[in-house]
């Protein structure tokens, strides 16, 4: 499942992003956080470990962590890791999968999160190799793309202006993501029927197939 969640984090959160990104992260090659095929096809900026990066990092992943959406769609069990990254005119990272581990962590699902408007580049689009068709993505501000981290997915290259992102990766307390679907549309289905008296009589139905297919599924 590909996801668009838009207002993922706060505008005020956004602004103190990217006012840091201006004026007090350091940035160096992307490549050096890439693994040895990624190293080949990457081309980007990303920003030093600082305390100040650590305490946007921080703020992110509460947000997103508490965000309605994030949590139906991921059933998250925490963020495994955040990179803030910078693309450049000439800049783009050619077509890769994301690592299976990373900080001794699985990673079930990845994640975009834009931080400045589509009109401030050119190119930069996200774009997912689906089976049927490449499907390119370039949200507005503040919006994040959630999609399996088994996706193989690419970078188009900045023609103009940069692209700011920060990319990270969640591990899931549902290994499957076909069963993490299923929750979804159950949620979905359950937010839908909750203020509607006529259907009250189903509602203890759907939460208790909710409660016993997490059961069945969920992790520690």
């Amino acid at each position: 499942m590909i996801l668009p969640i838009g207002n993922a984090i706060s505008p005020a959160l956004l602004q103190e992003i990217t006012s840091k990104s201006q004026q007090e992260l350091e940035f160096a090659d992307g490549r050096k956080t890439a693994g040895w095929h990624a190293r080949q096809v990457k081309n980007n900026r990303q920003a030093s470990n600082s305390p100040a990066l650590n305490a946007v990092f921080e703020q992110v992943s509460k947000a997103l962590l508490a965000h309605e959406l994030v949590q139906a769609a991921a059933r998250p069990r925490h963020i495994v890791s955040l990179i803030l990254s910078r693309y450049g005119k000439g800049m783009s990272y050619g077509s890769h999968v994301d690592d299976a581990m990373m900080n001794g962590a699985r990673t079930d699902l990845s994640f975009t999160l834009f931080l400045n408007e589509p009109a401030e580049y050119e190119g930069g689009e996200l774009i997912i190799d689906d089976p049927a068709a490449e499907r390119p993505f370039k949200l507005s501000a503040g919006s994040m793309l959630l999609y399996p981290s088994n996706t193989l997915h690419r970078v188009k290259e900045v023609s103009s202006g940069e692209r700011l992102v920060i990319v990270g990766w969640i591990r899931s307390l549902i290994r499957d993501p076909g069963q993490r679907e299923v929750l979804f549309d159950l949620d979905r289905t359950i937010a839908a029927i909750r203020n509607k008296p006529e259907s009250a009589e189903l509602l203890p139905l759907l939460l208790k197939s909710r409660s016993n297919l997490m059961r069945m599924w969920m992790e520690d």
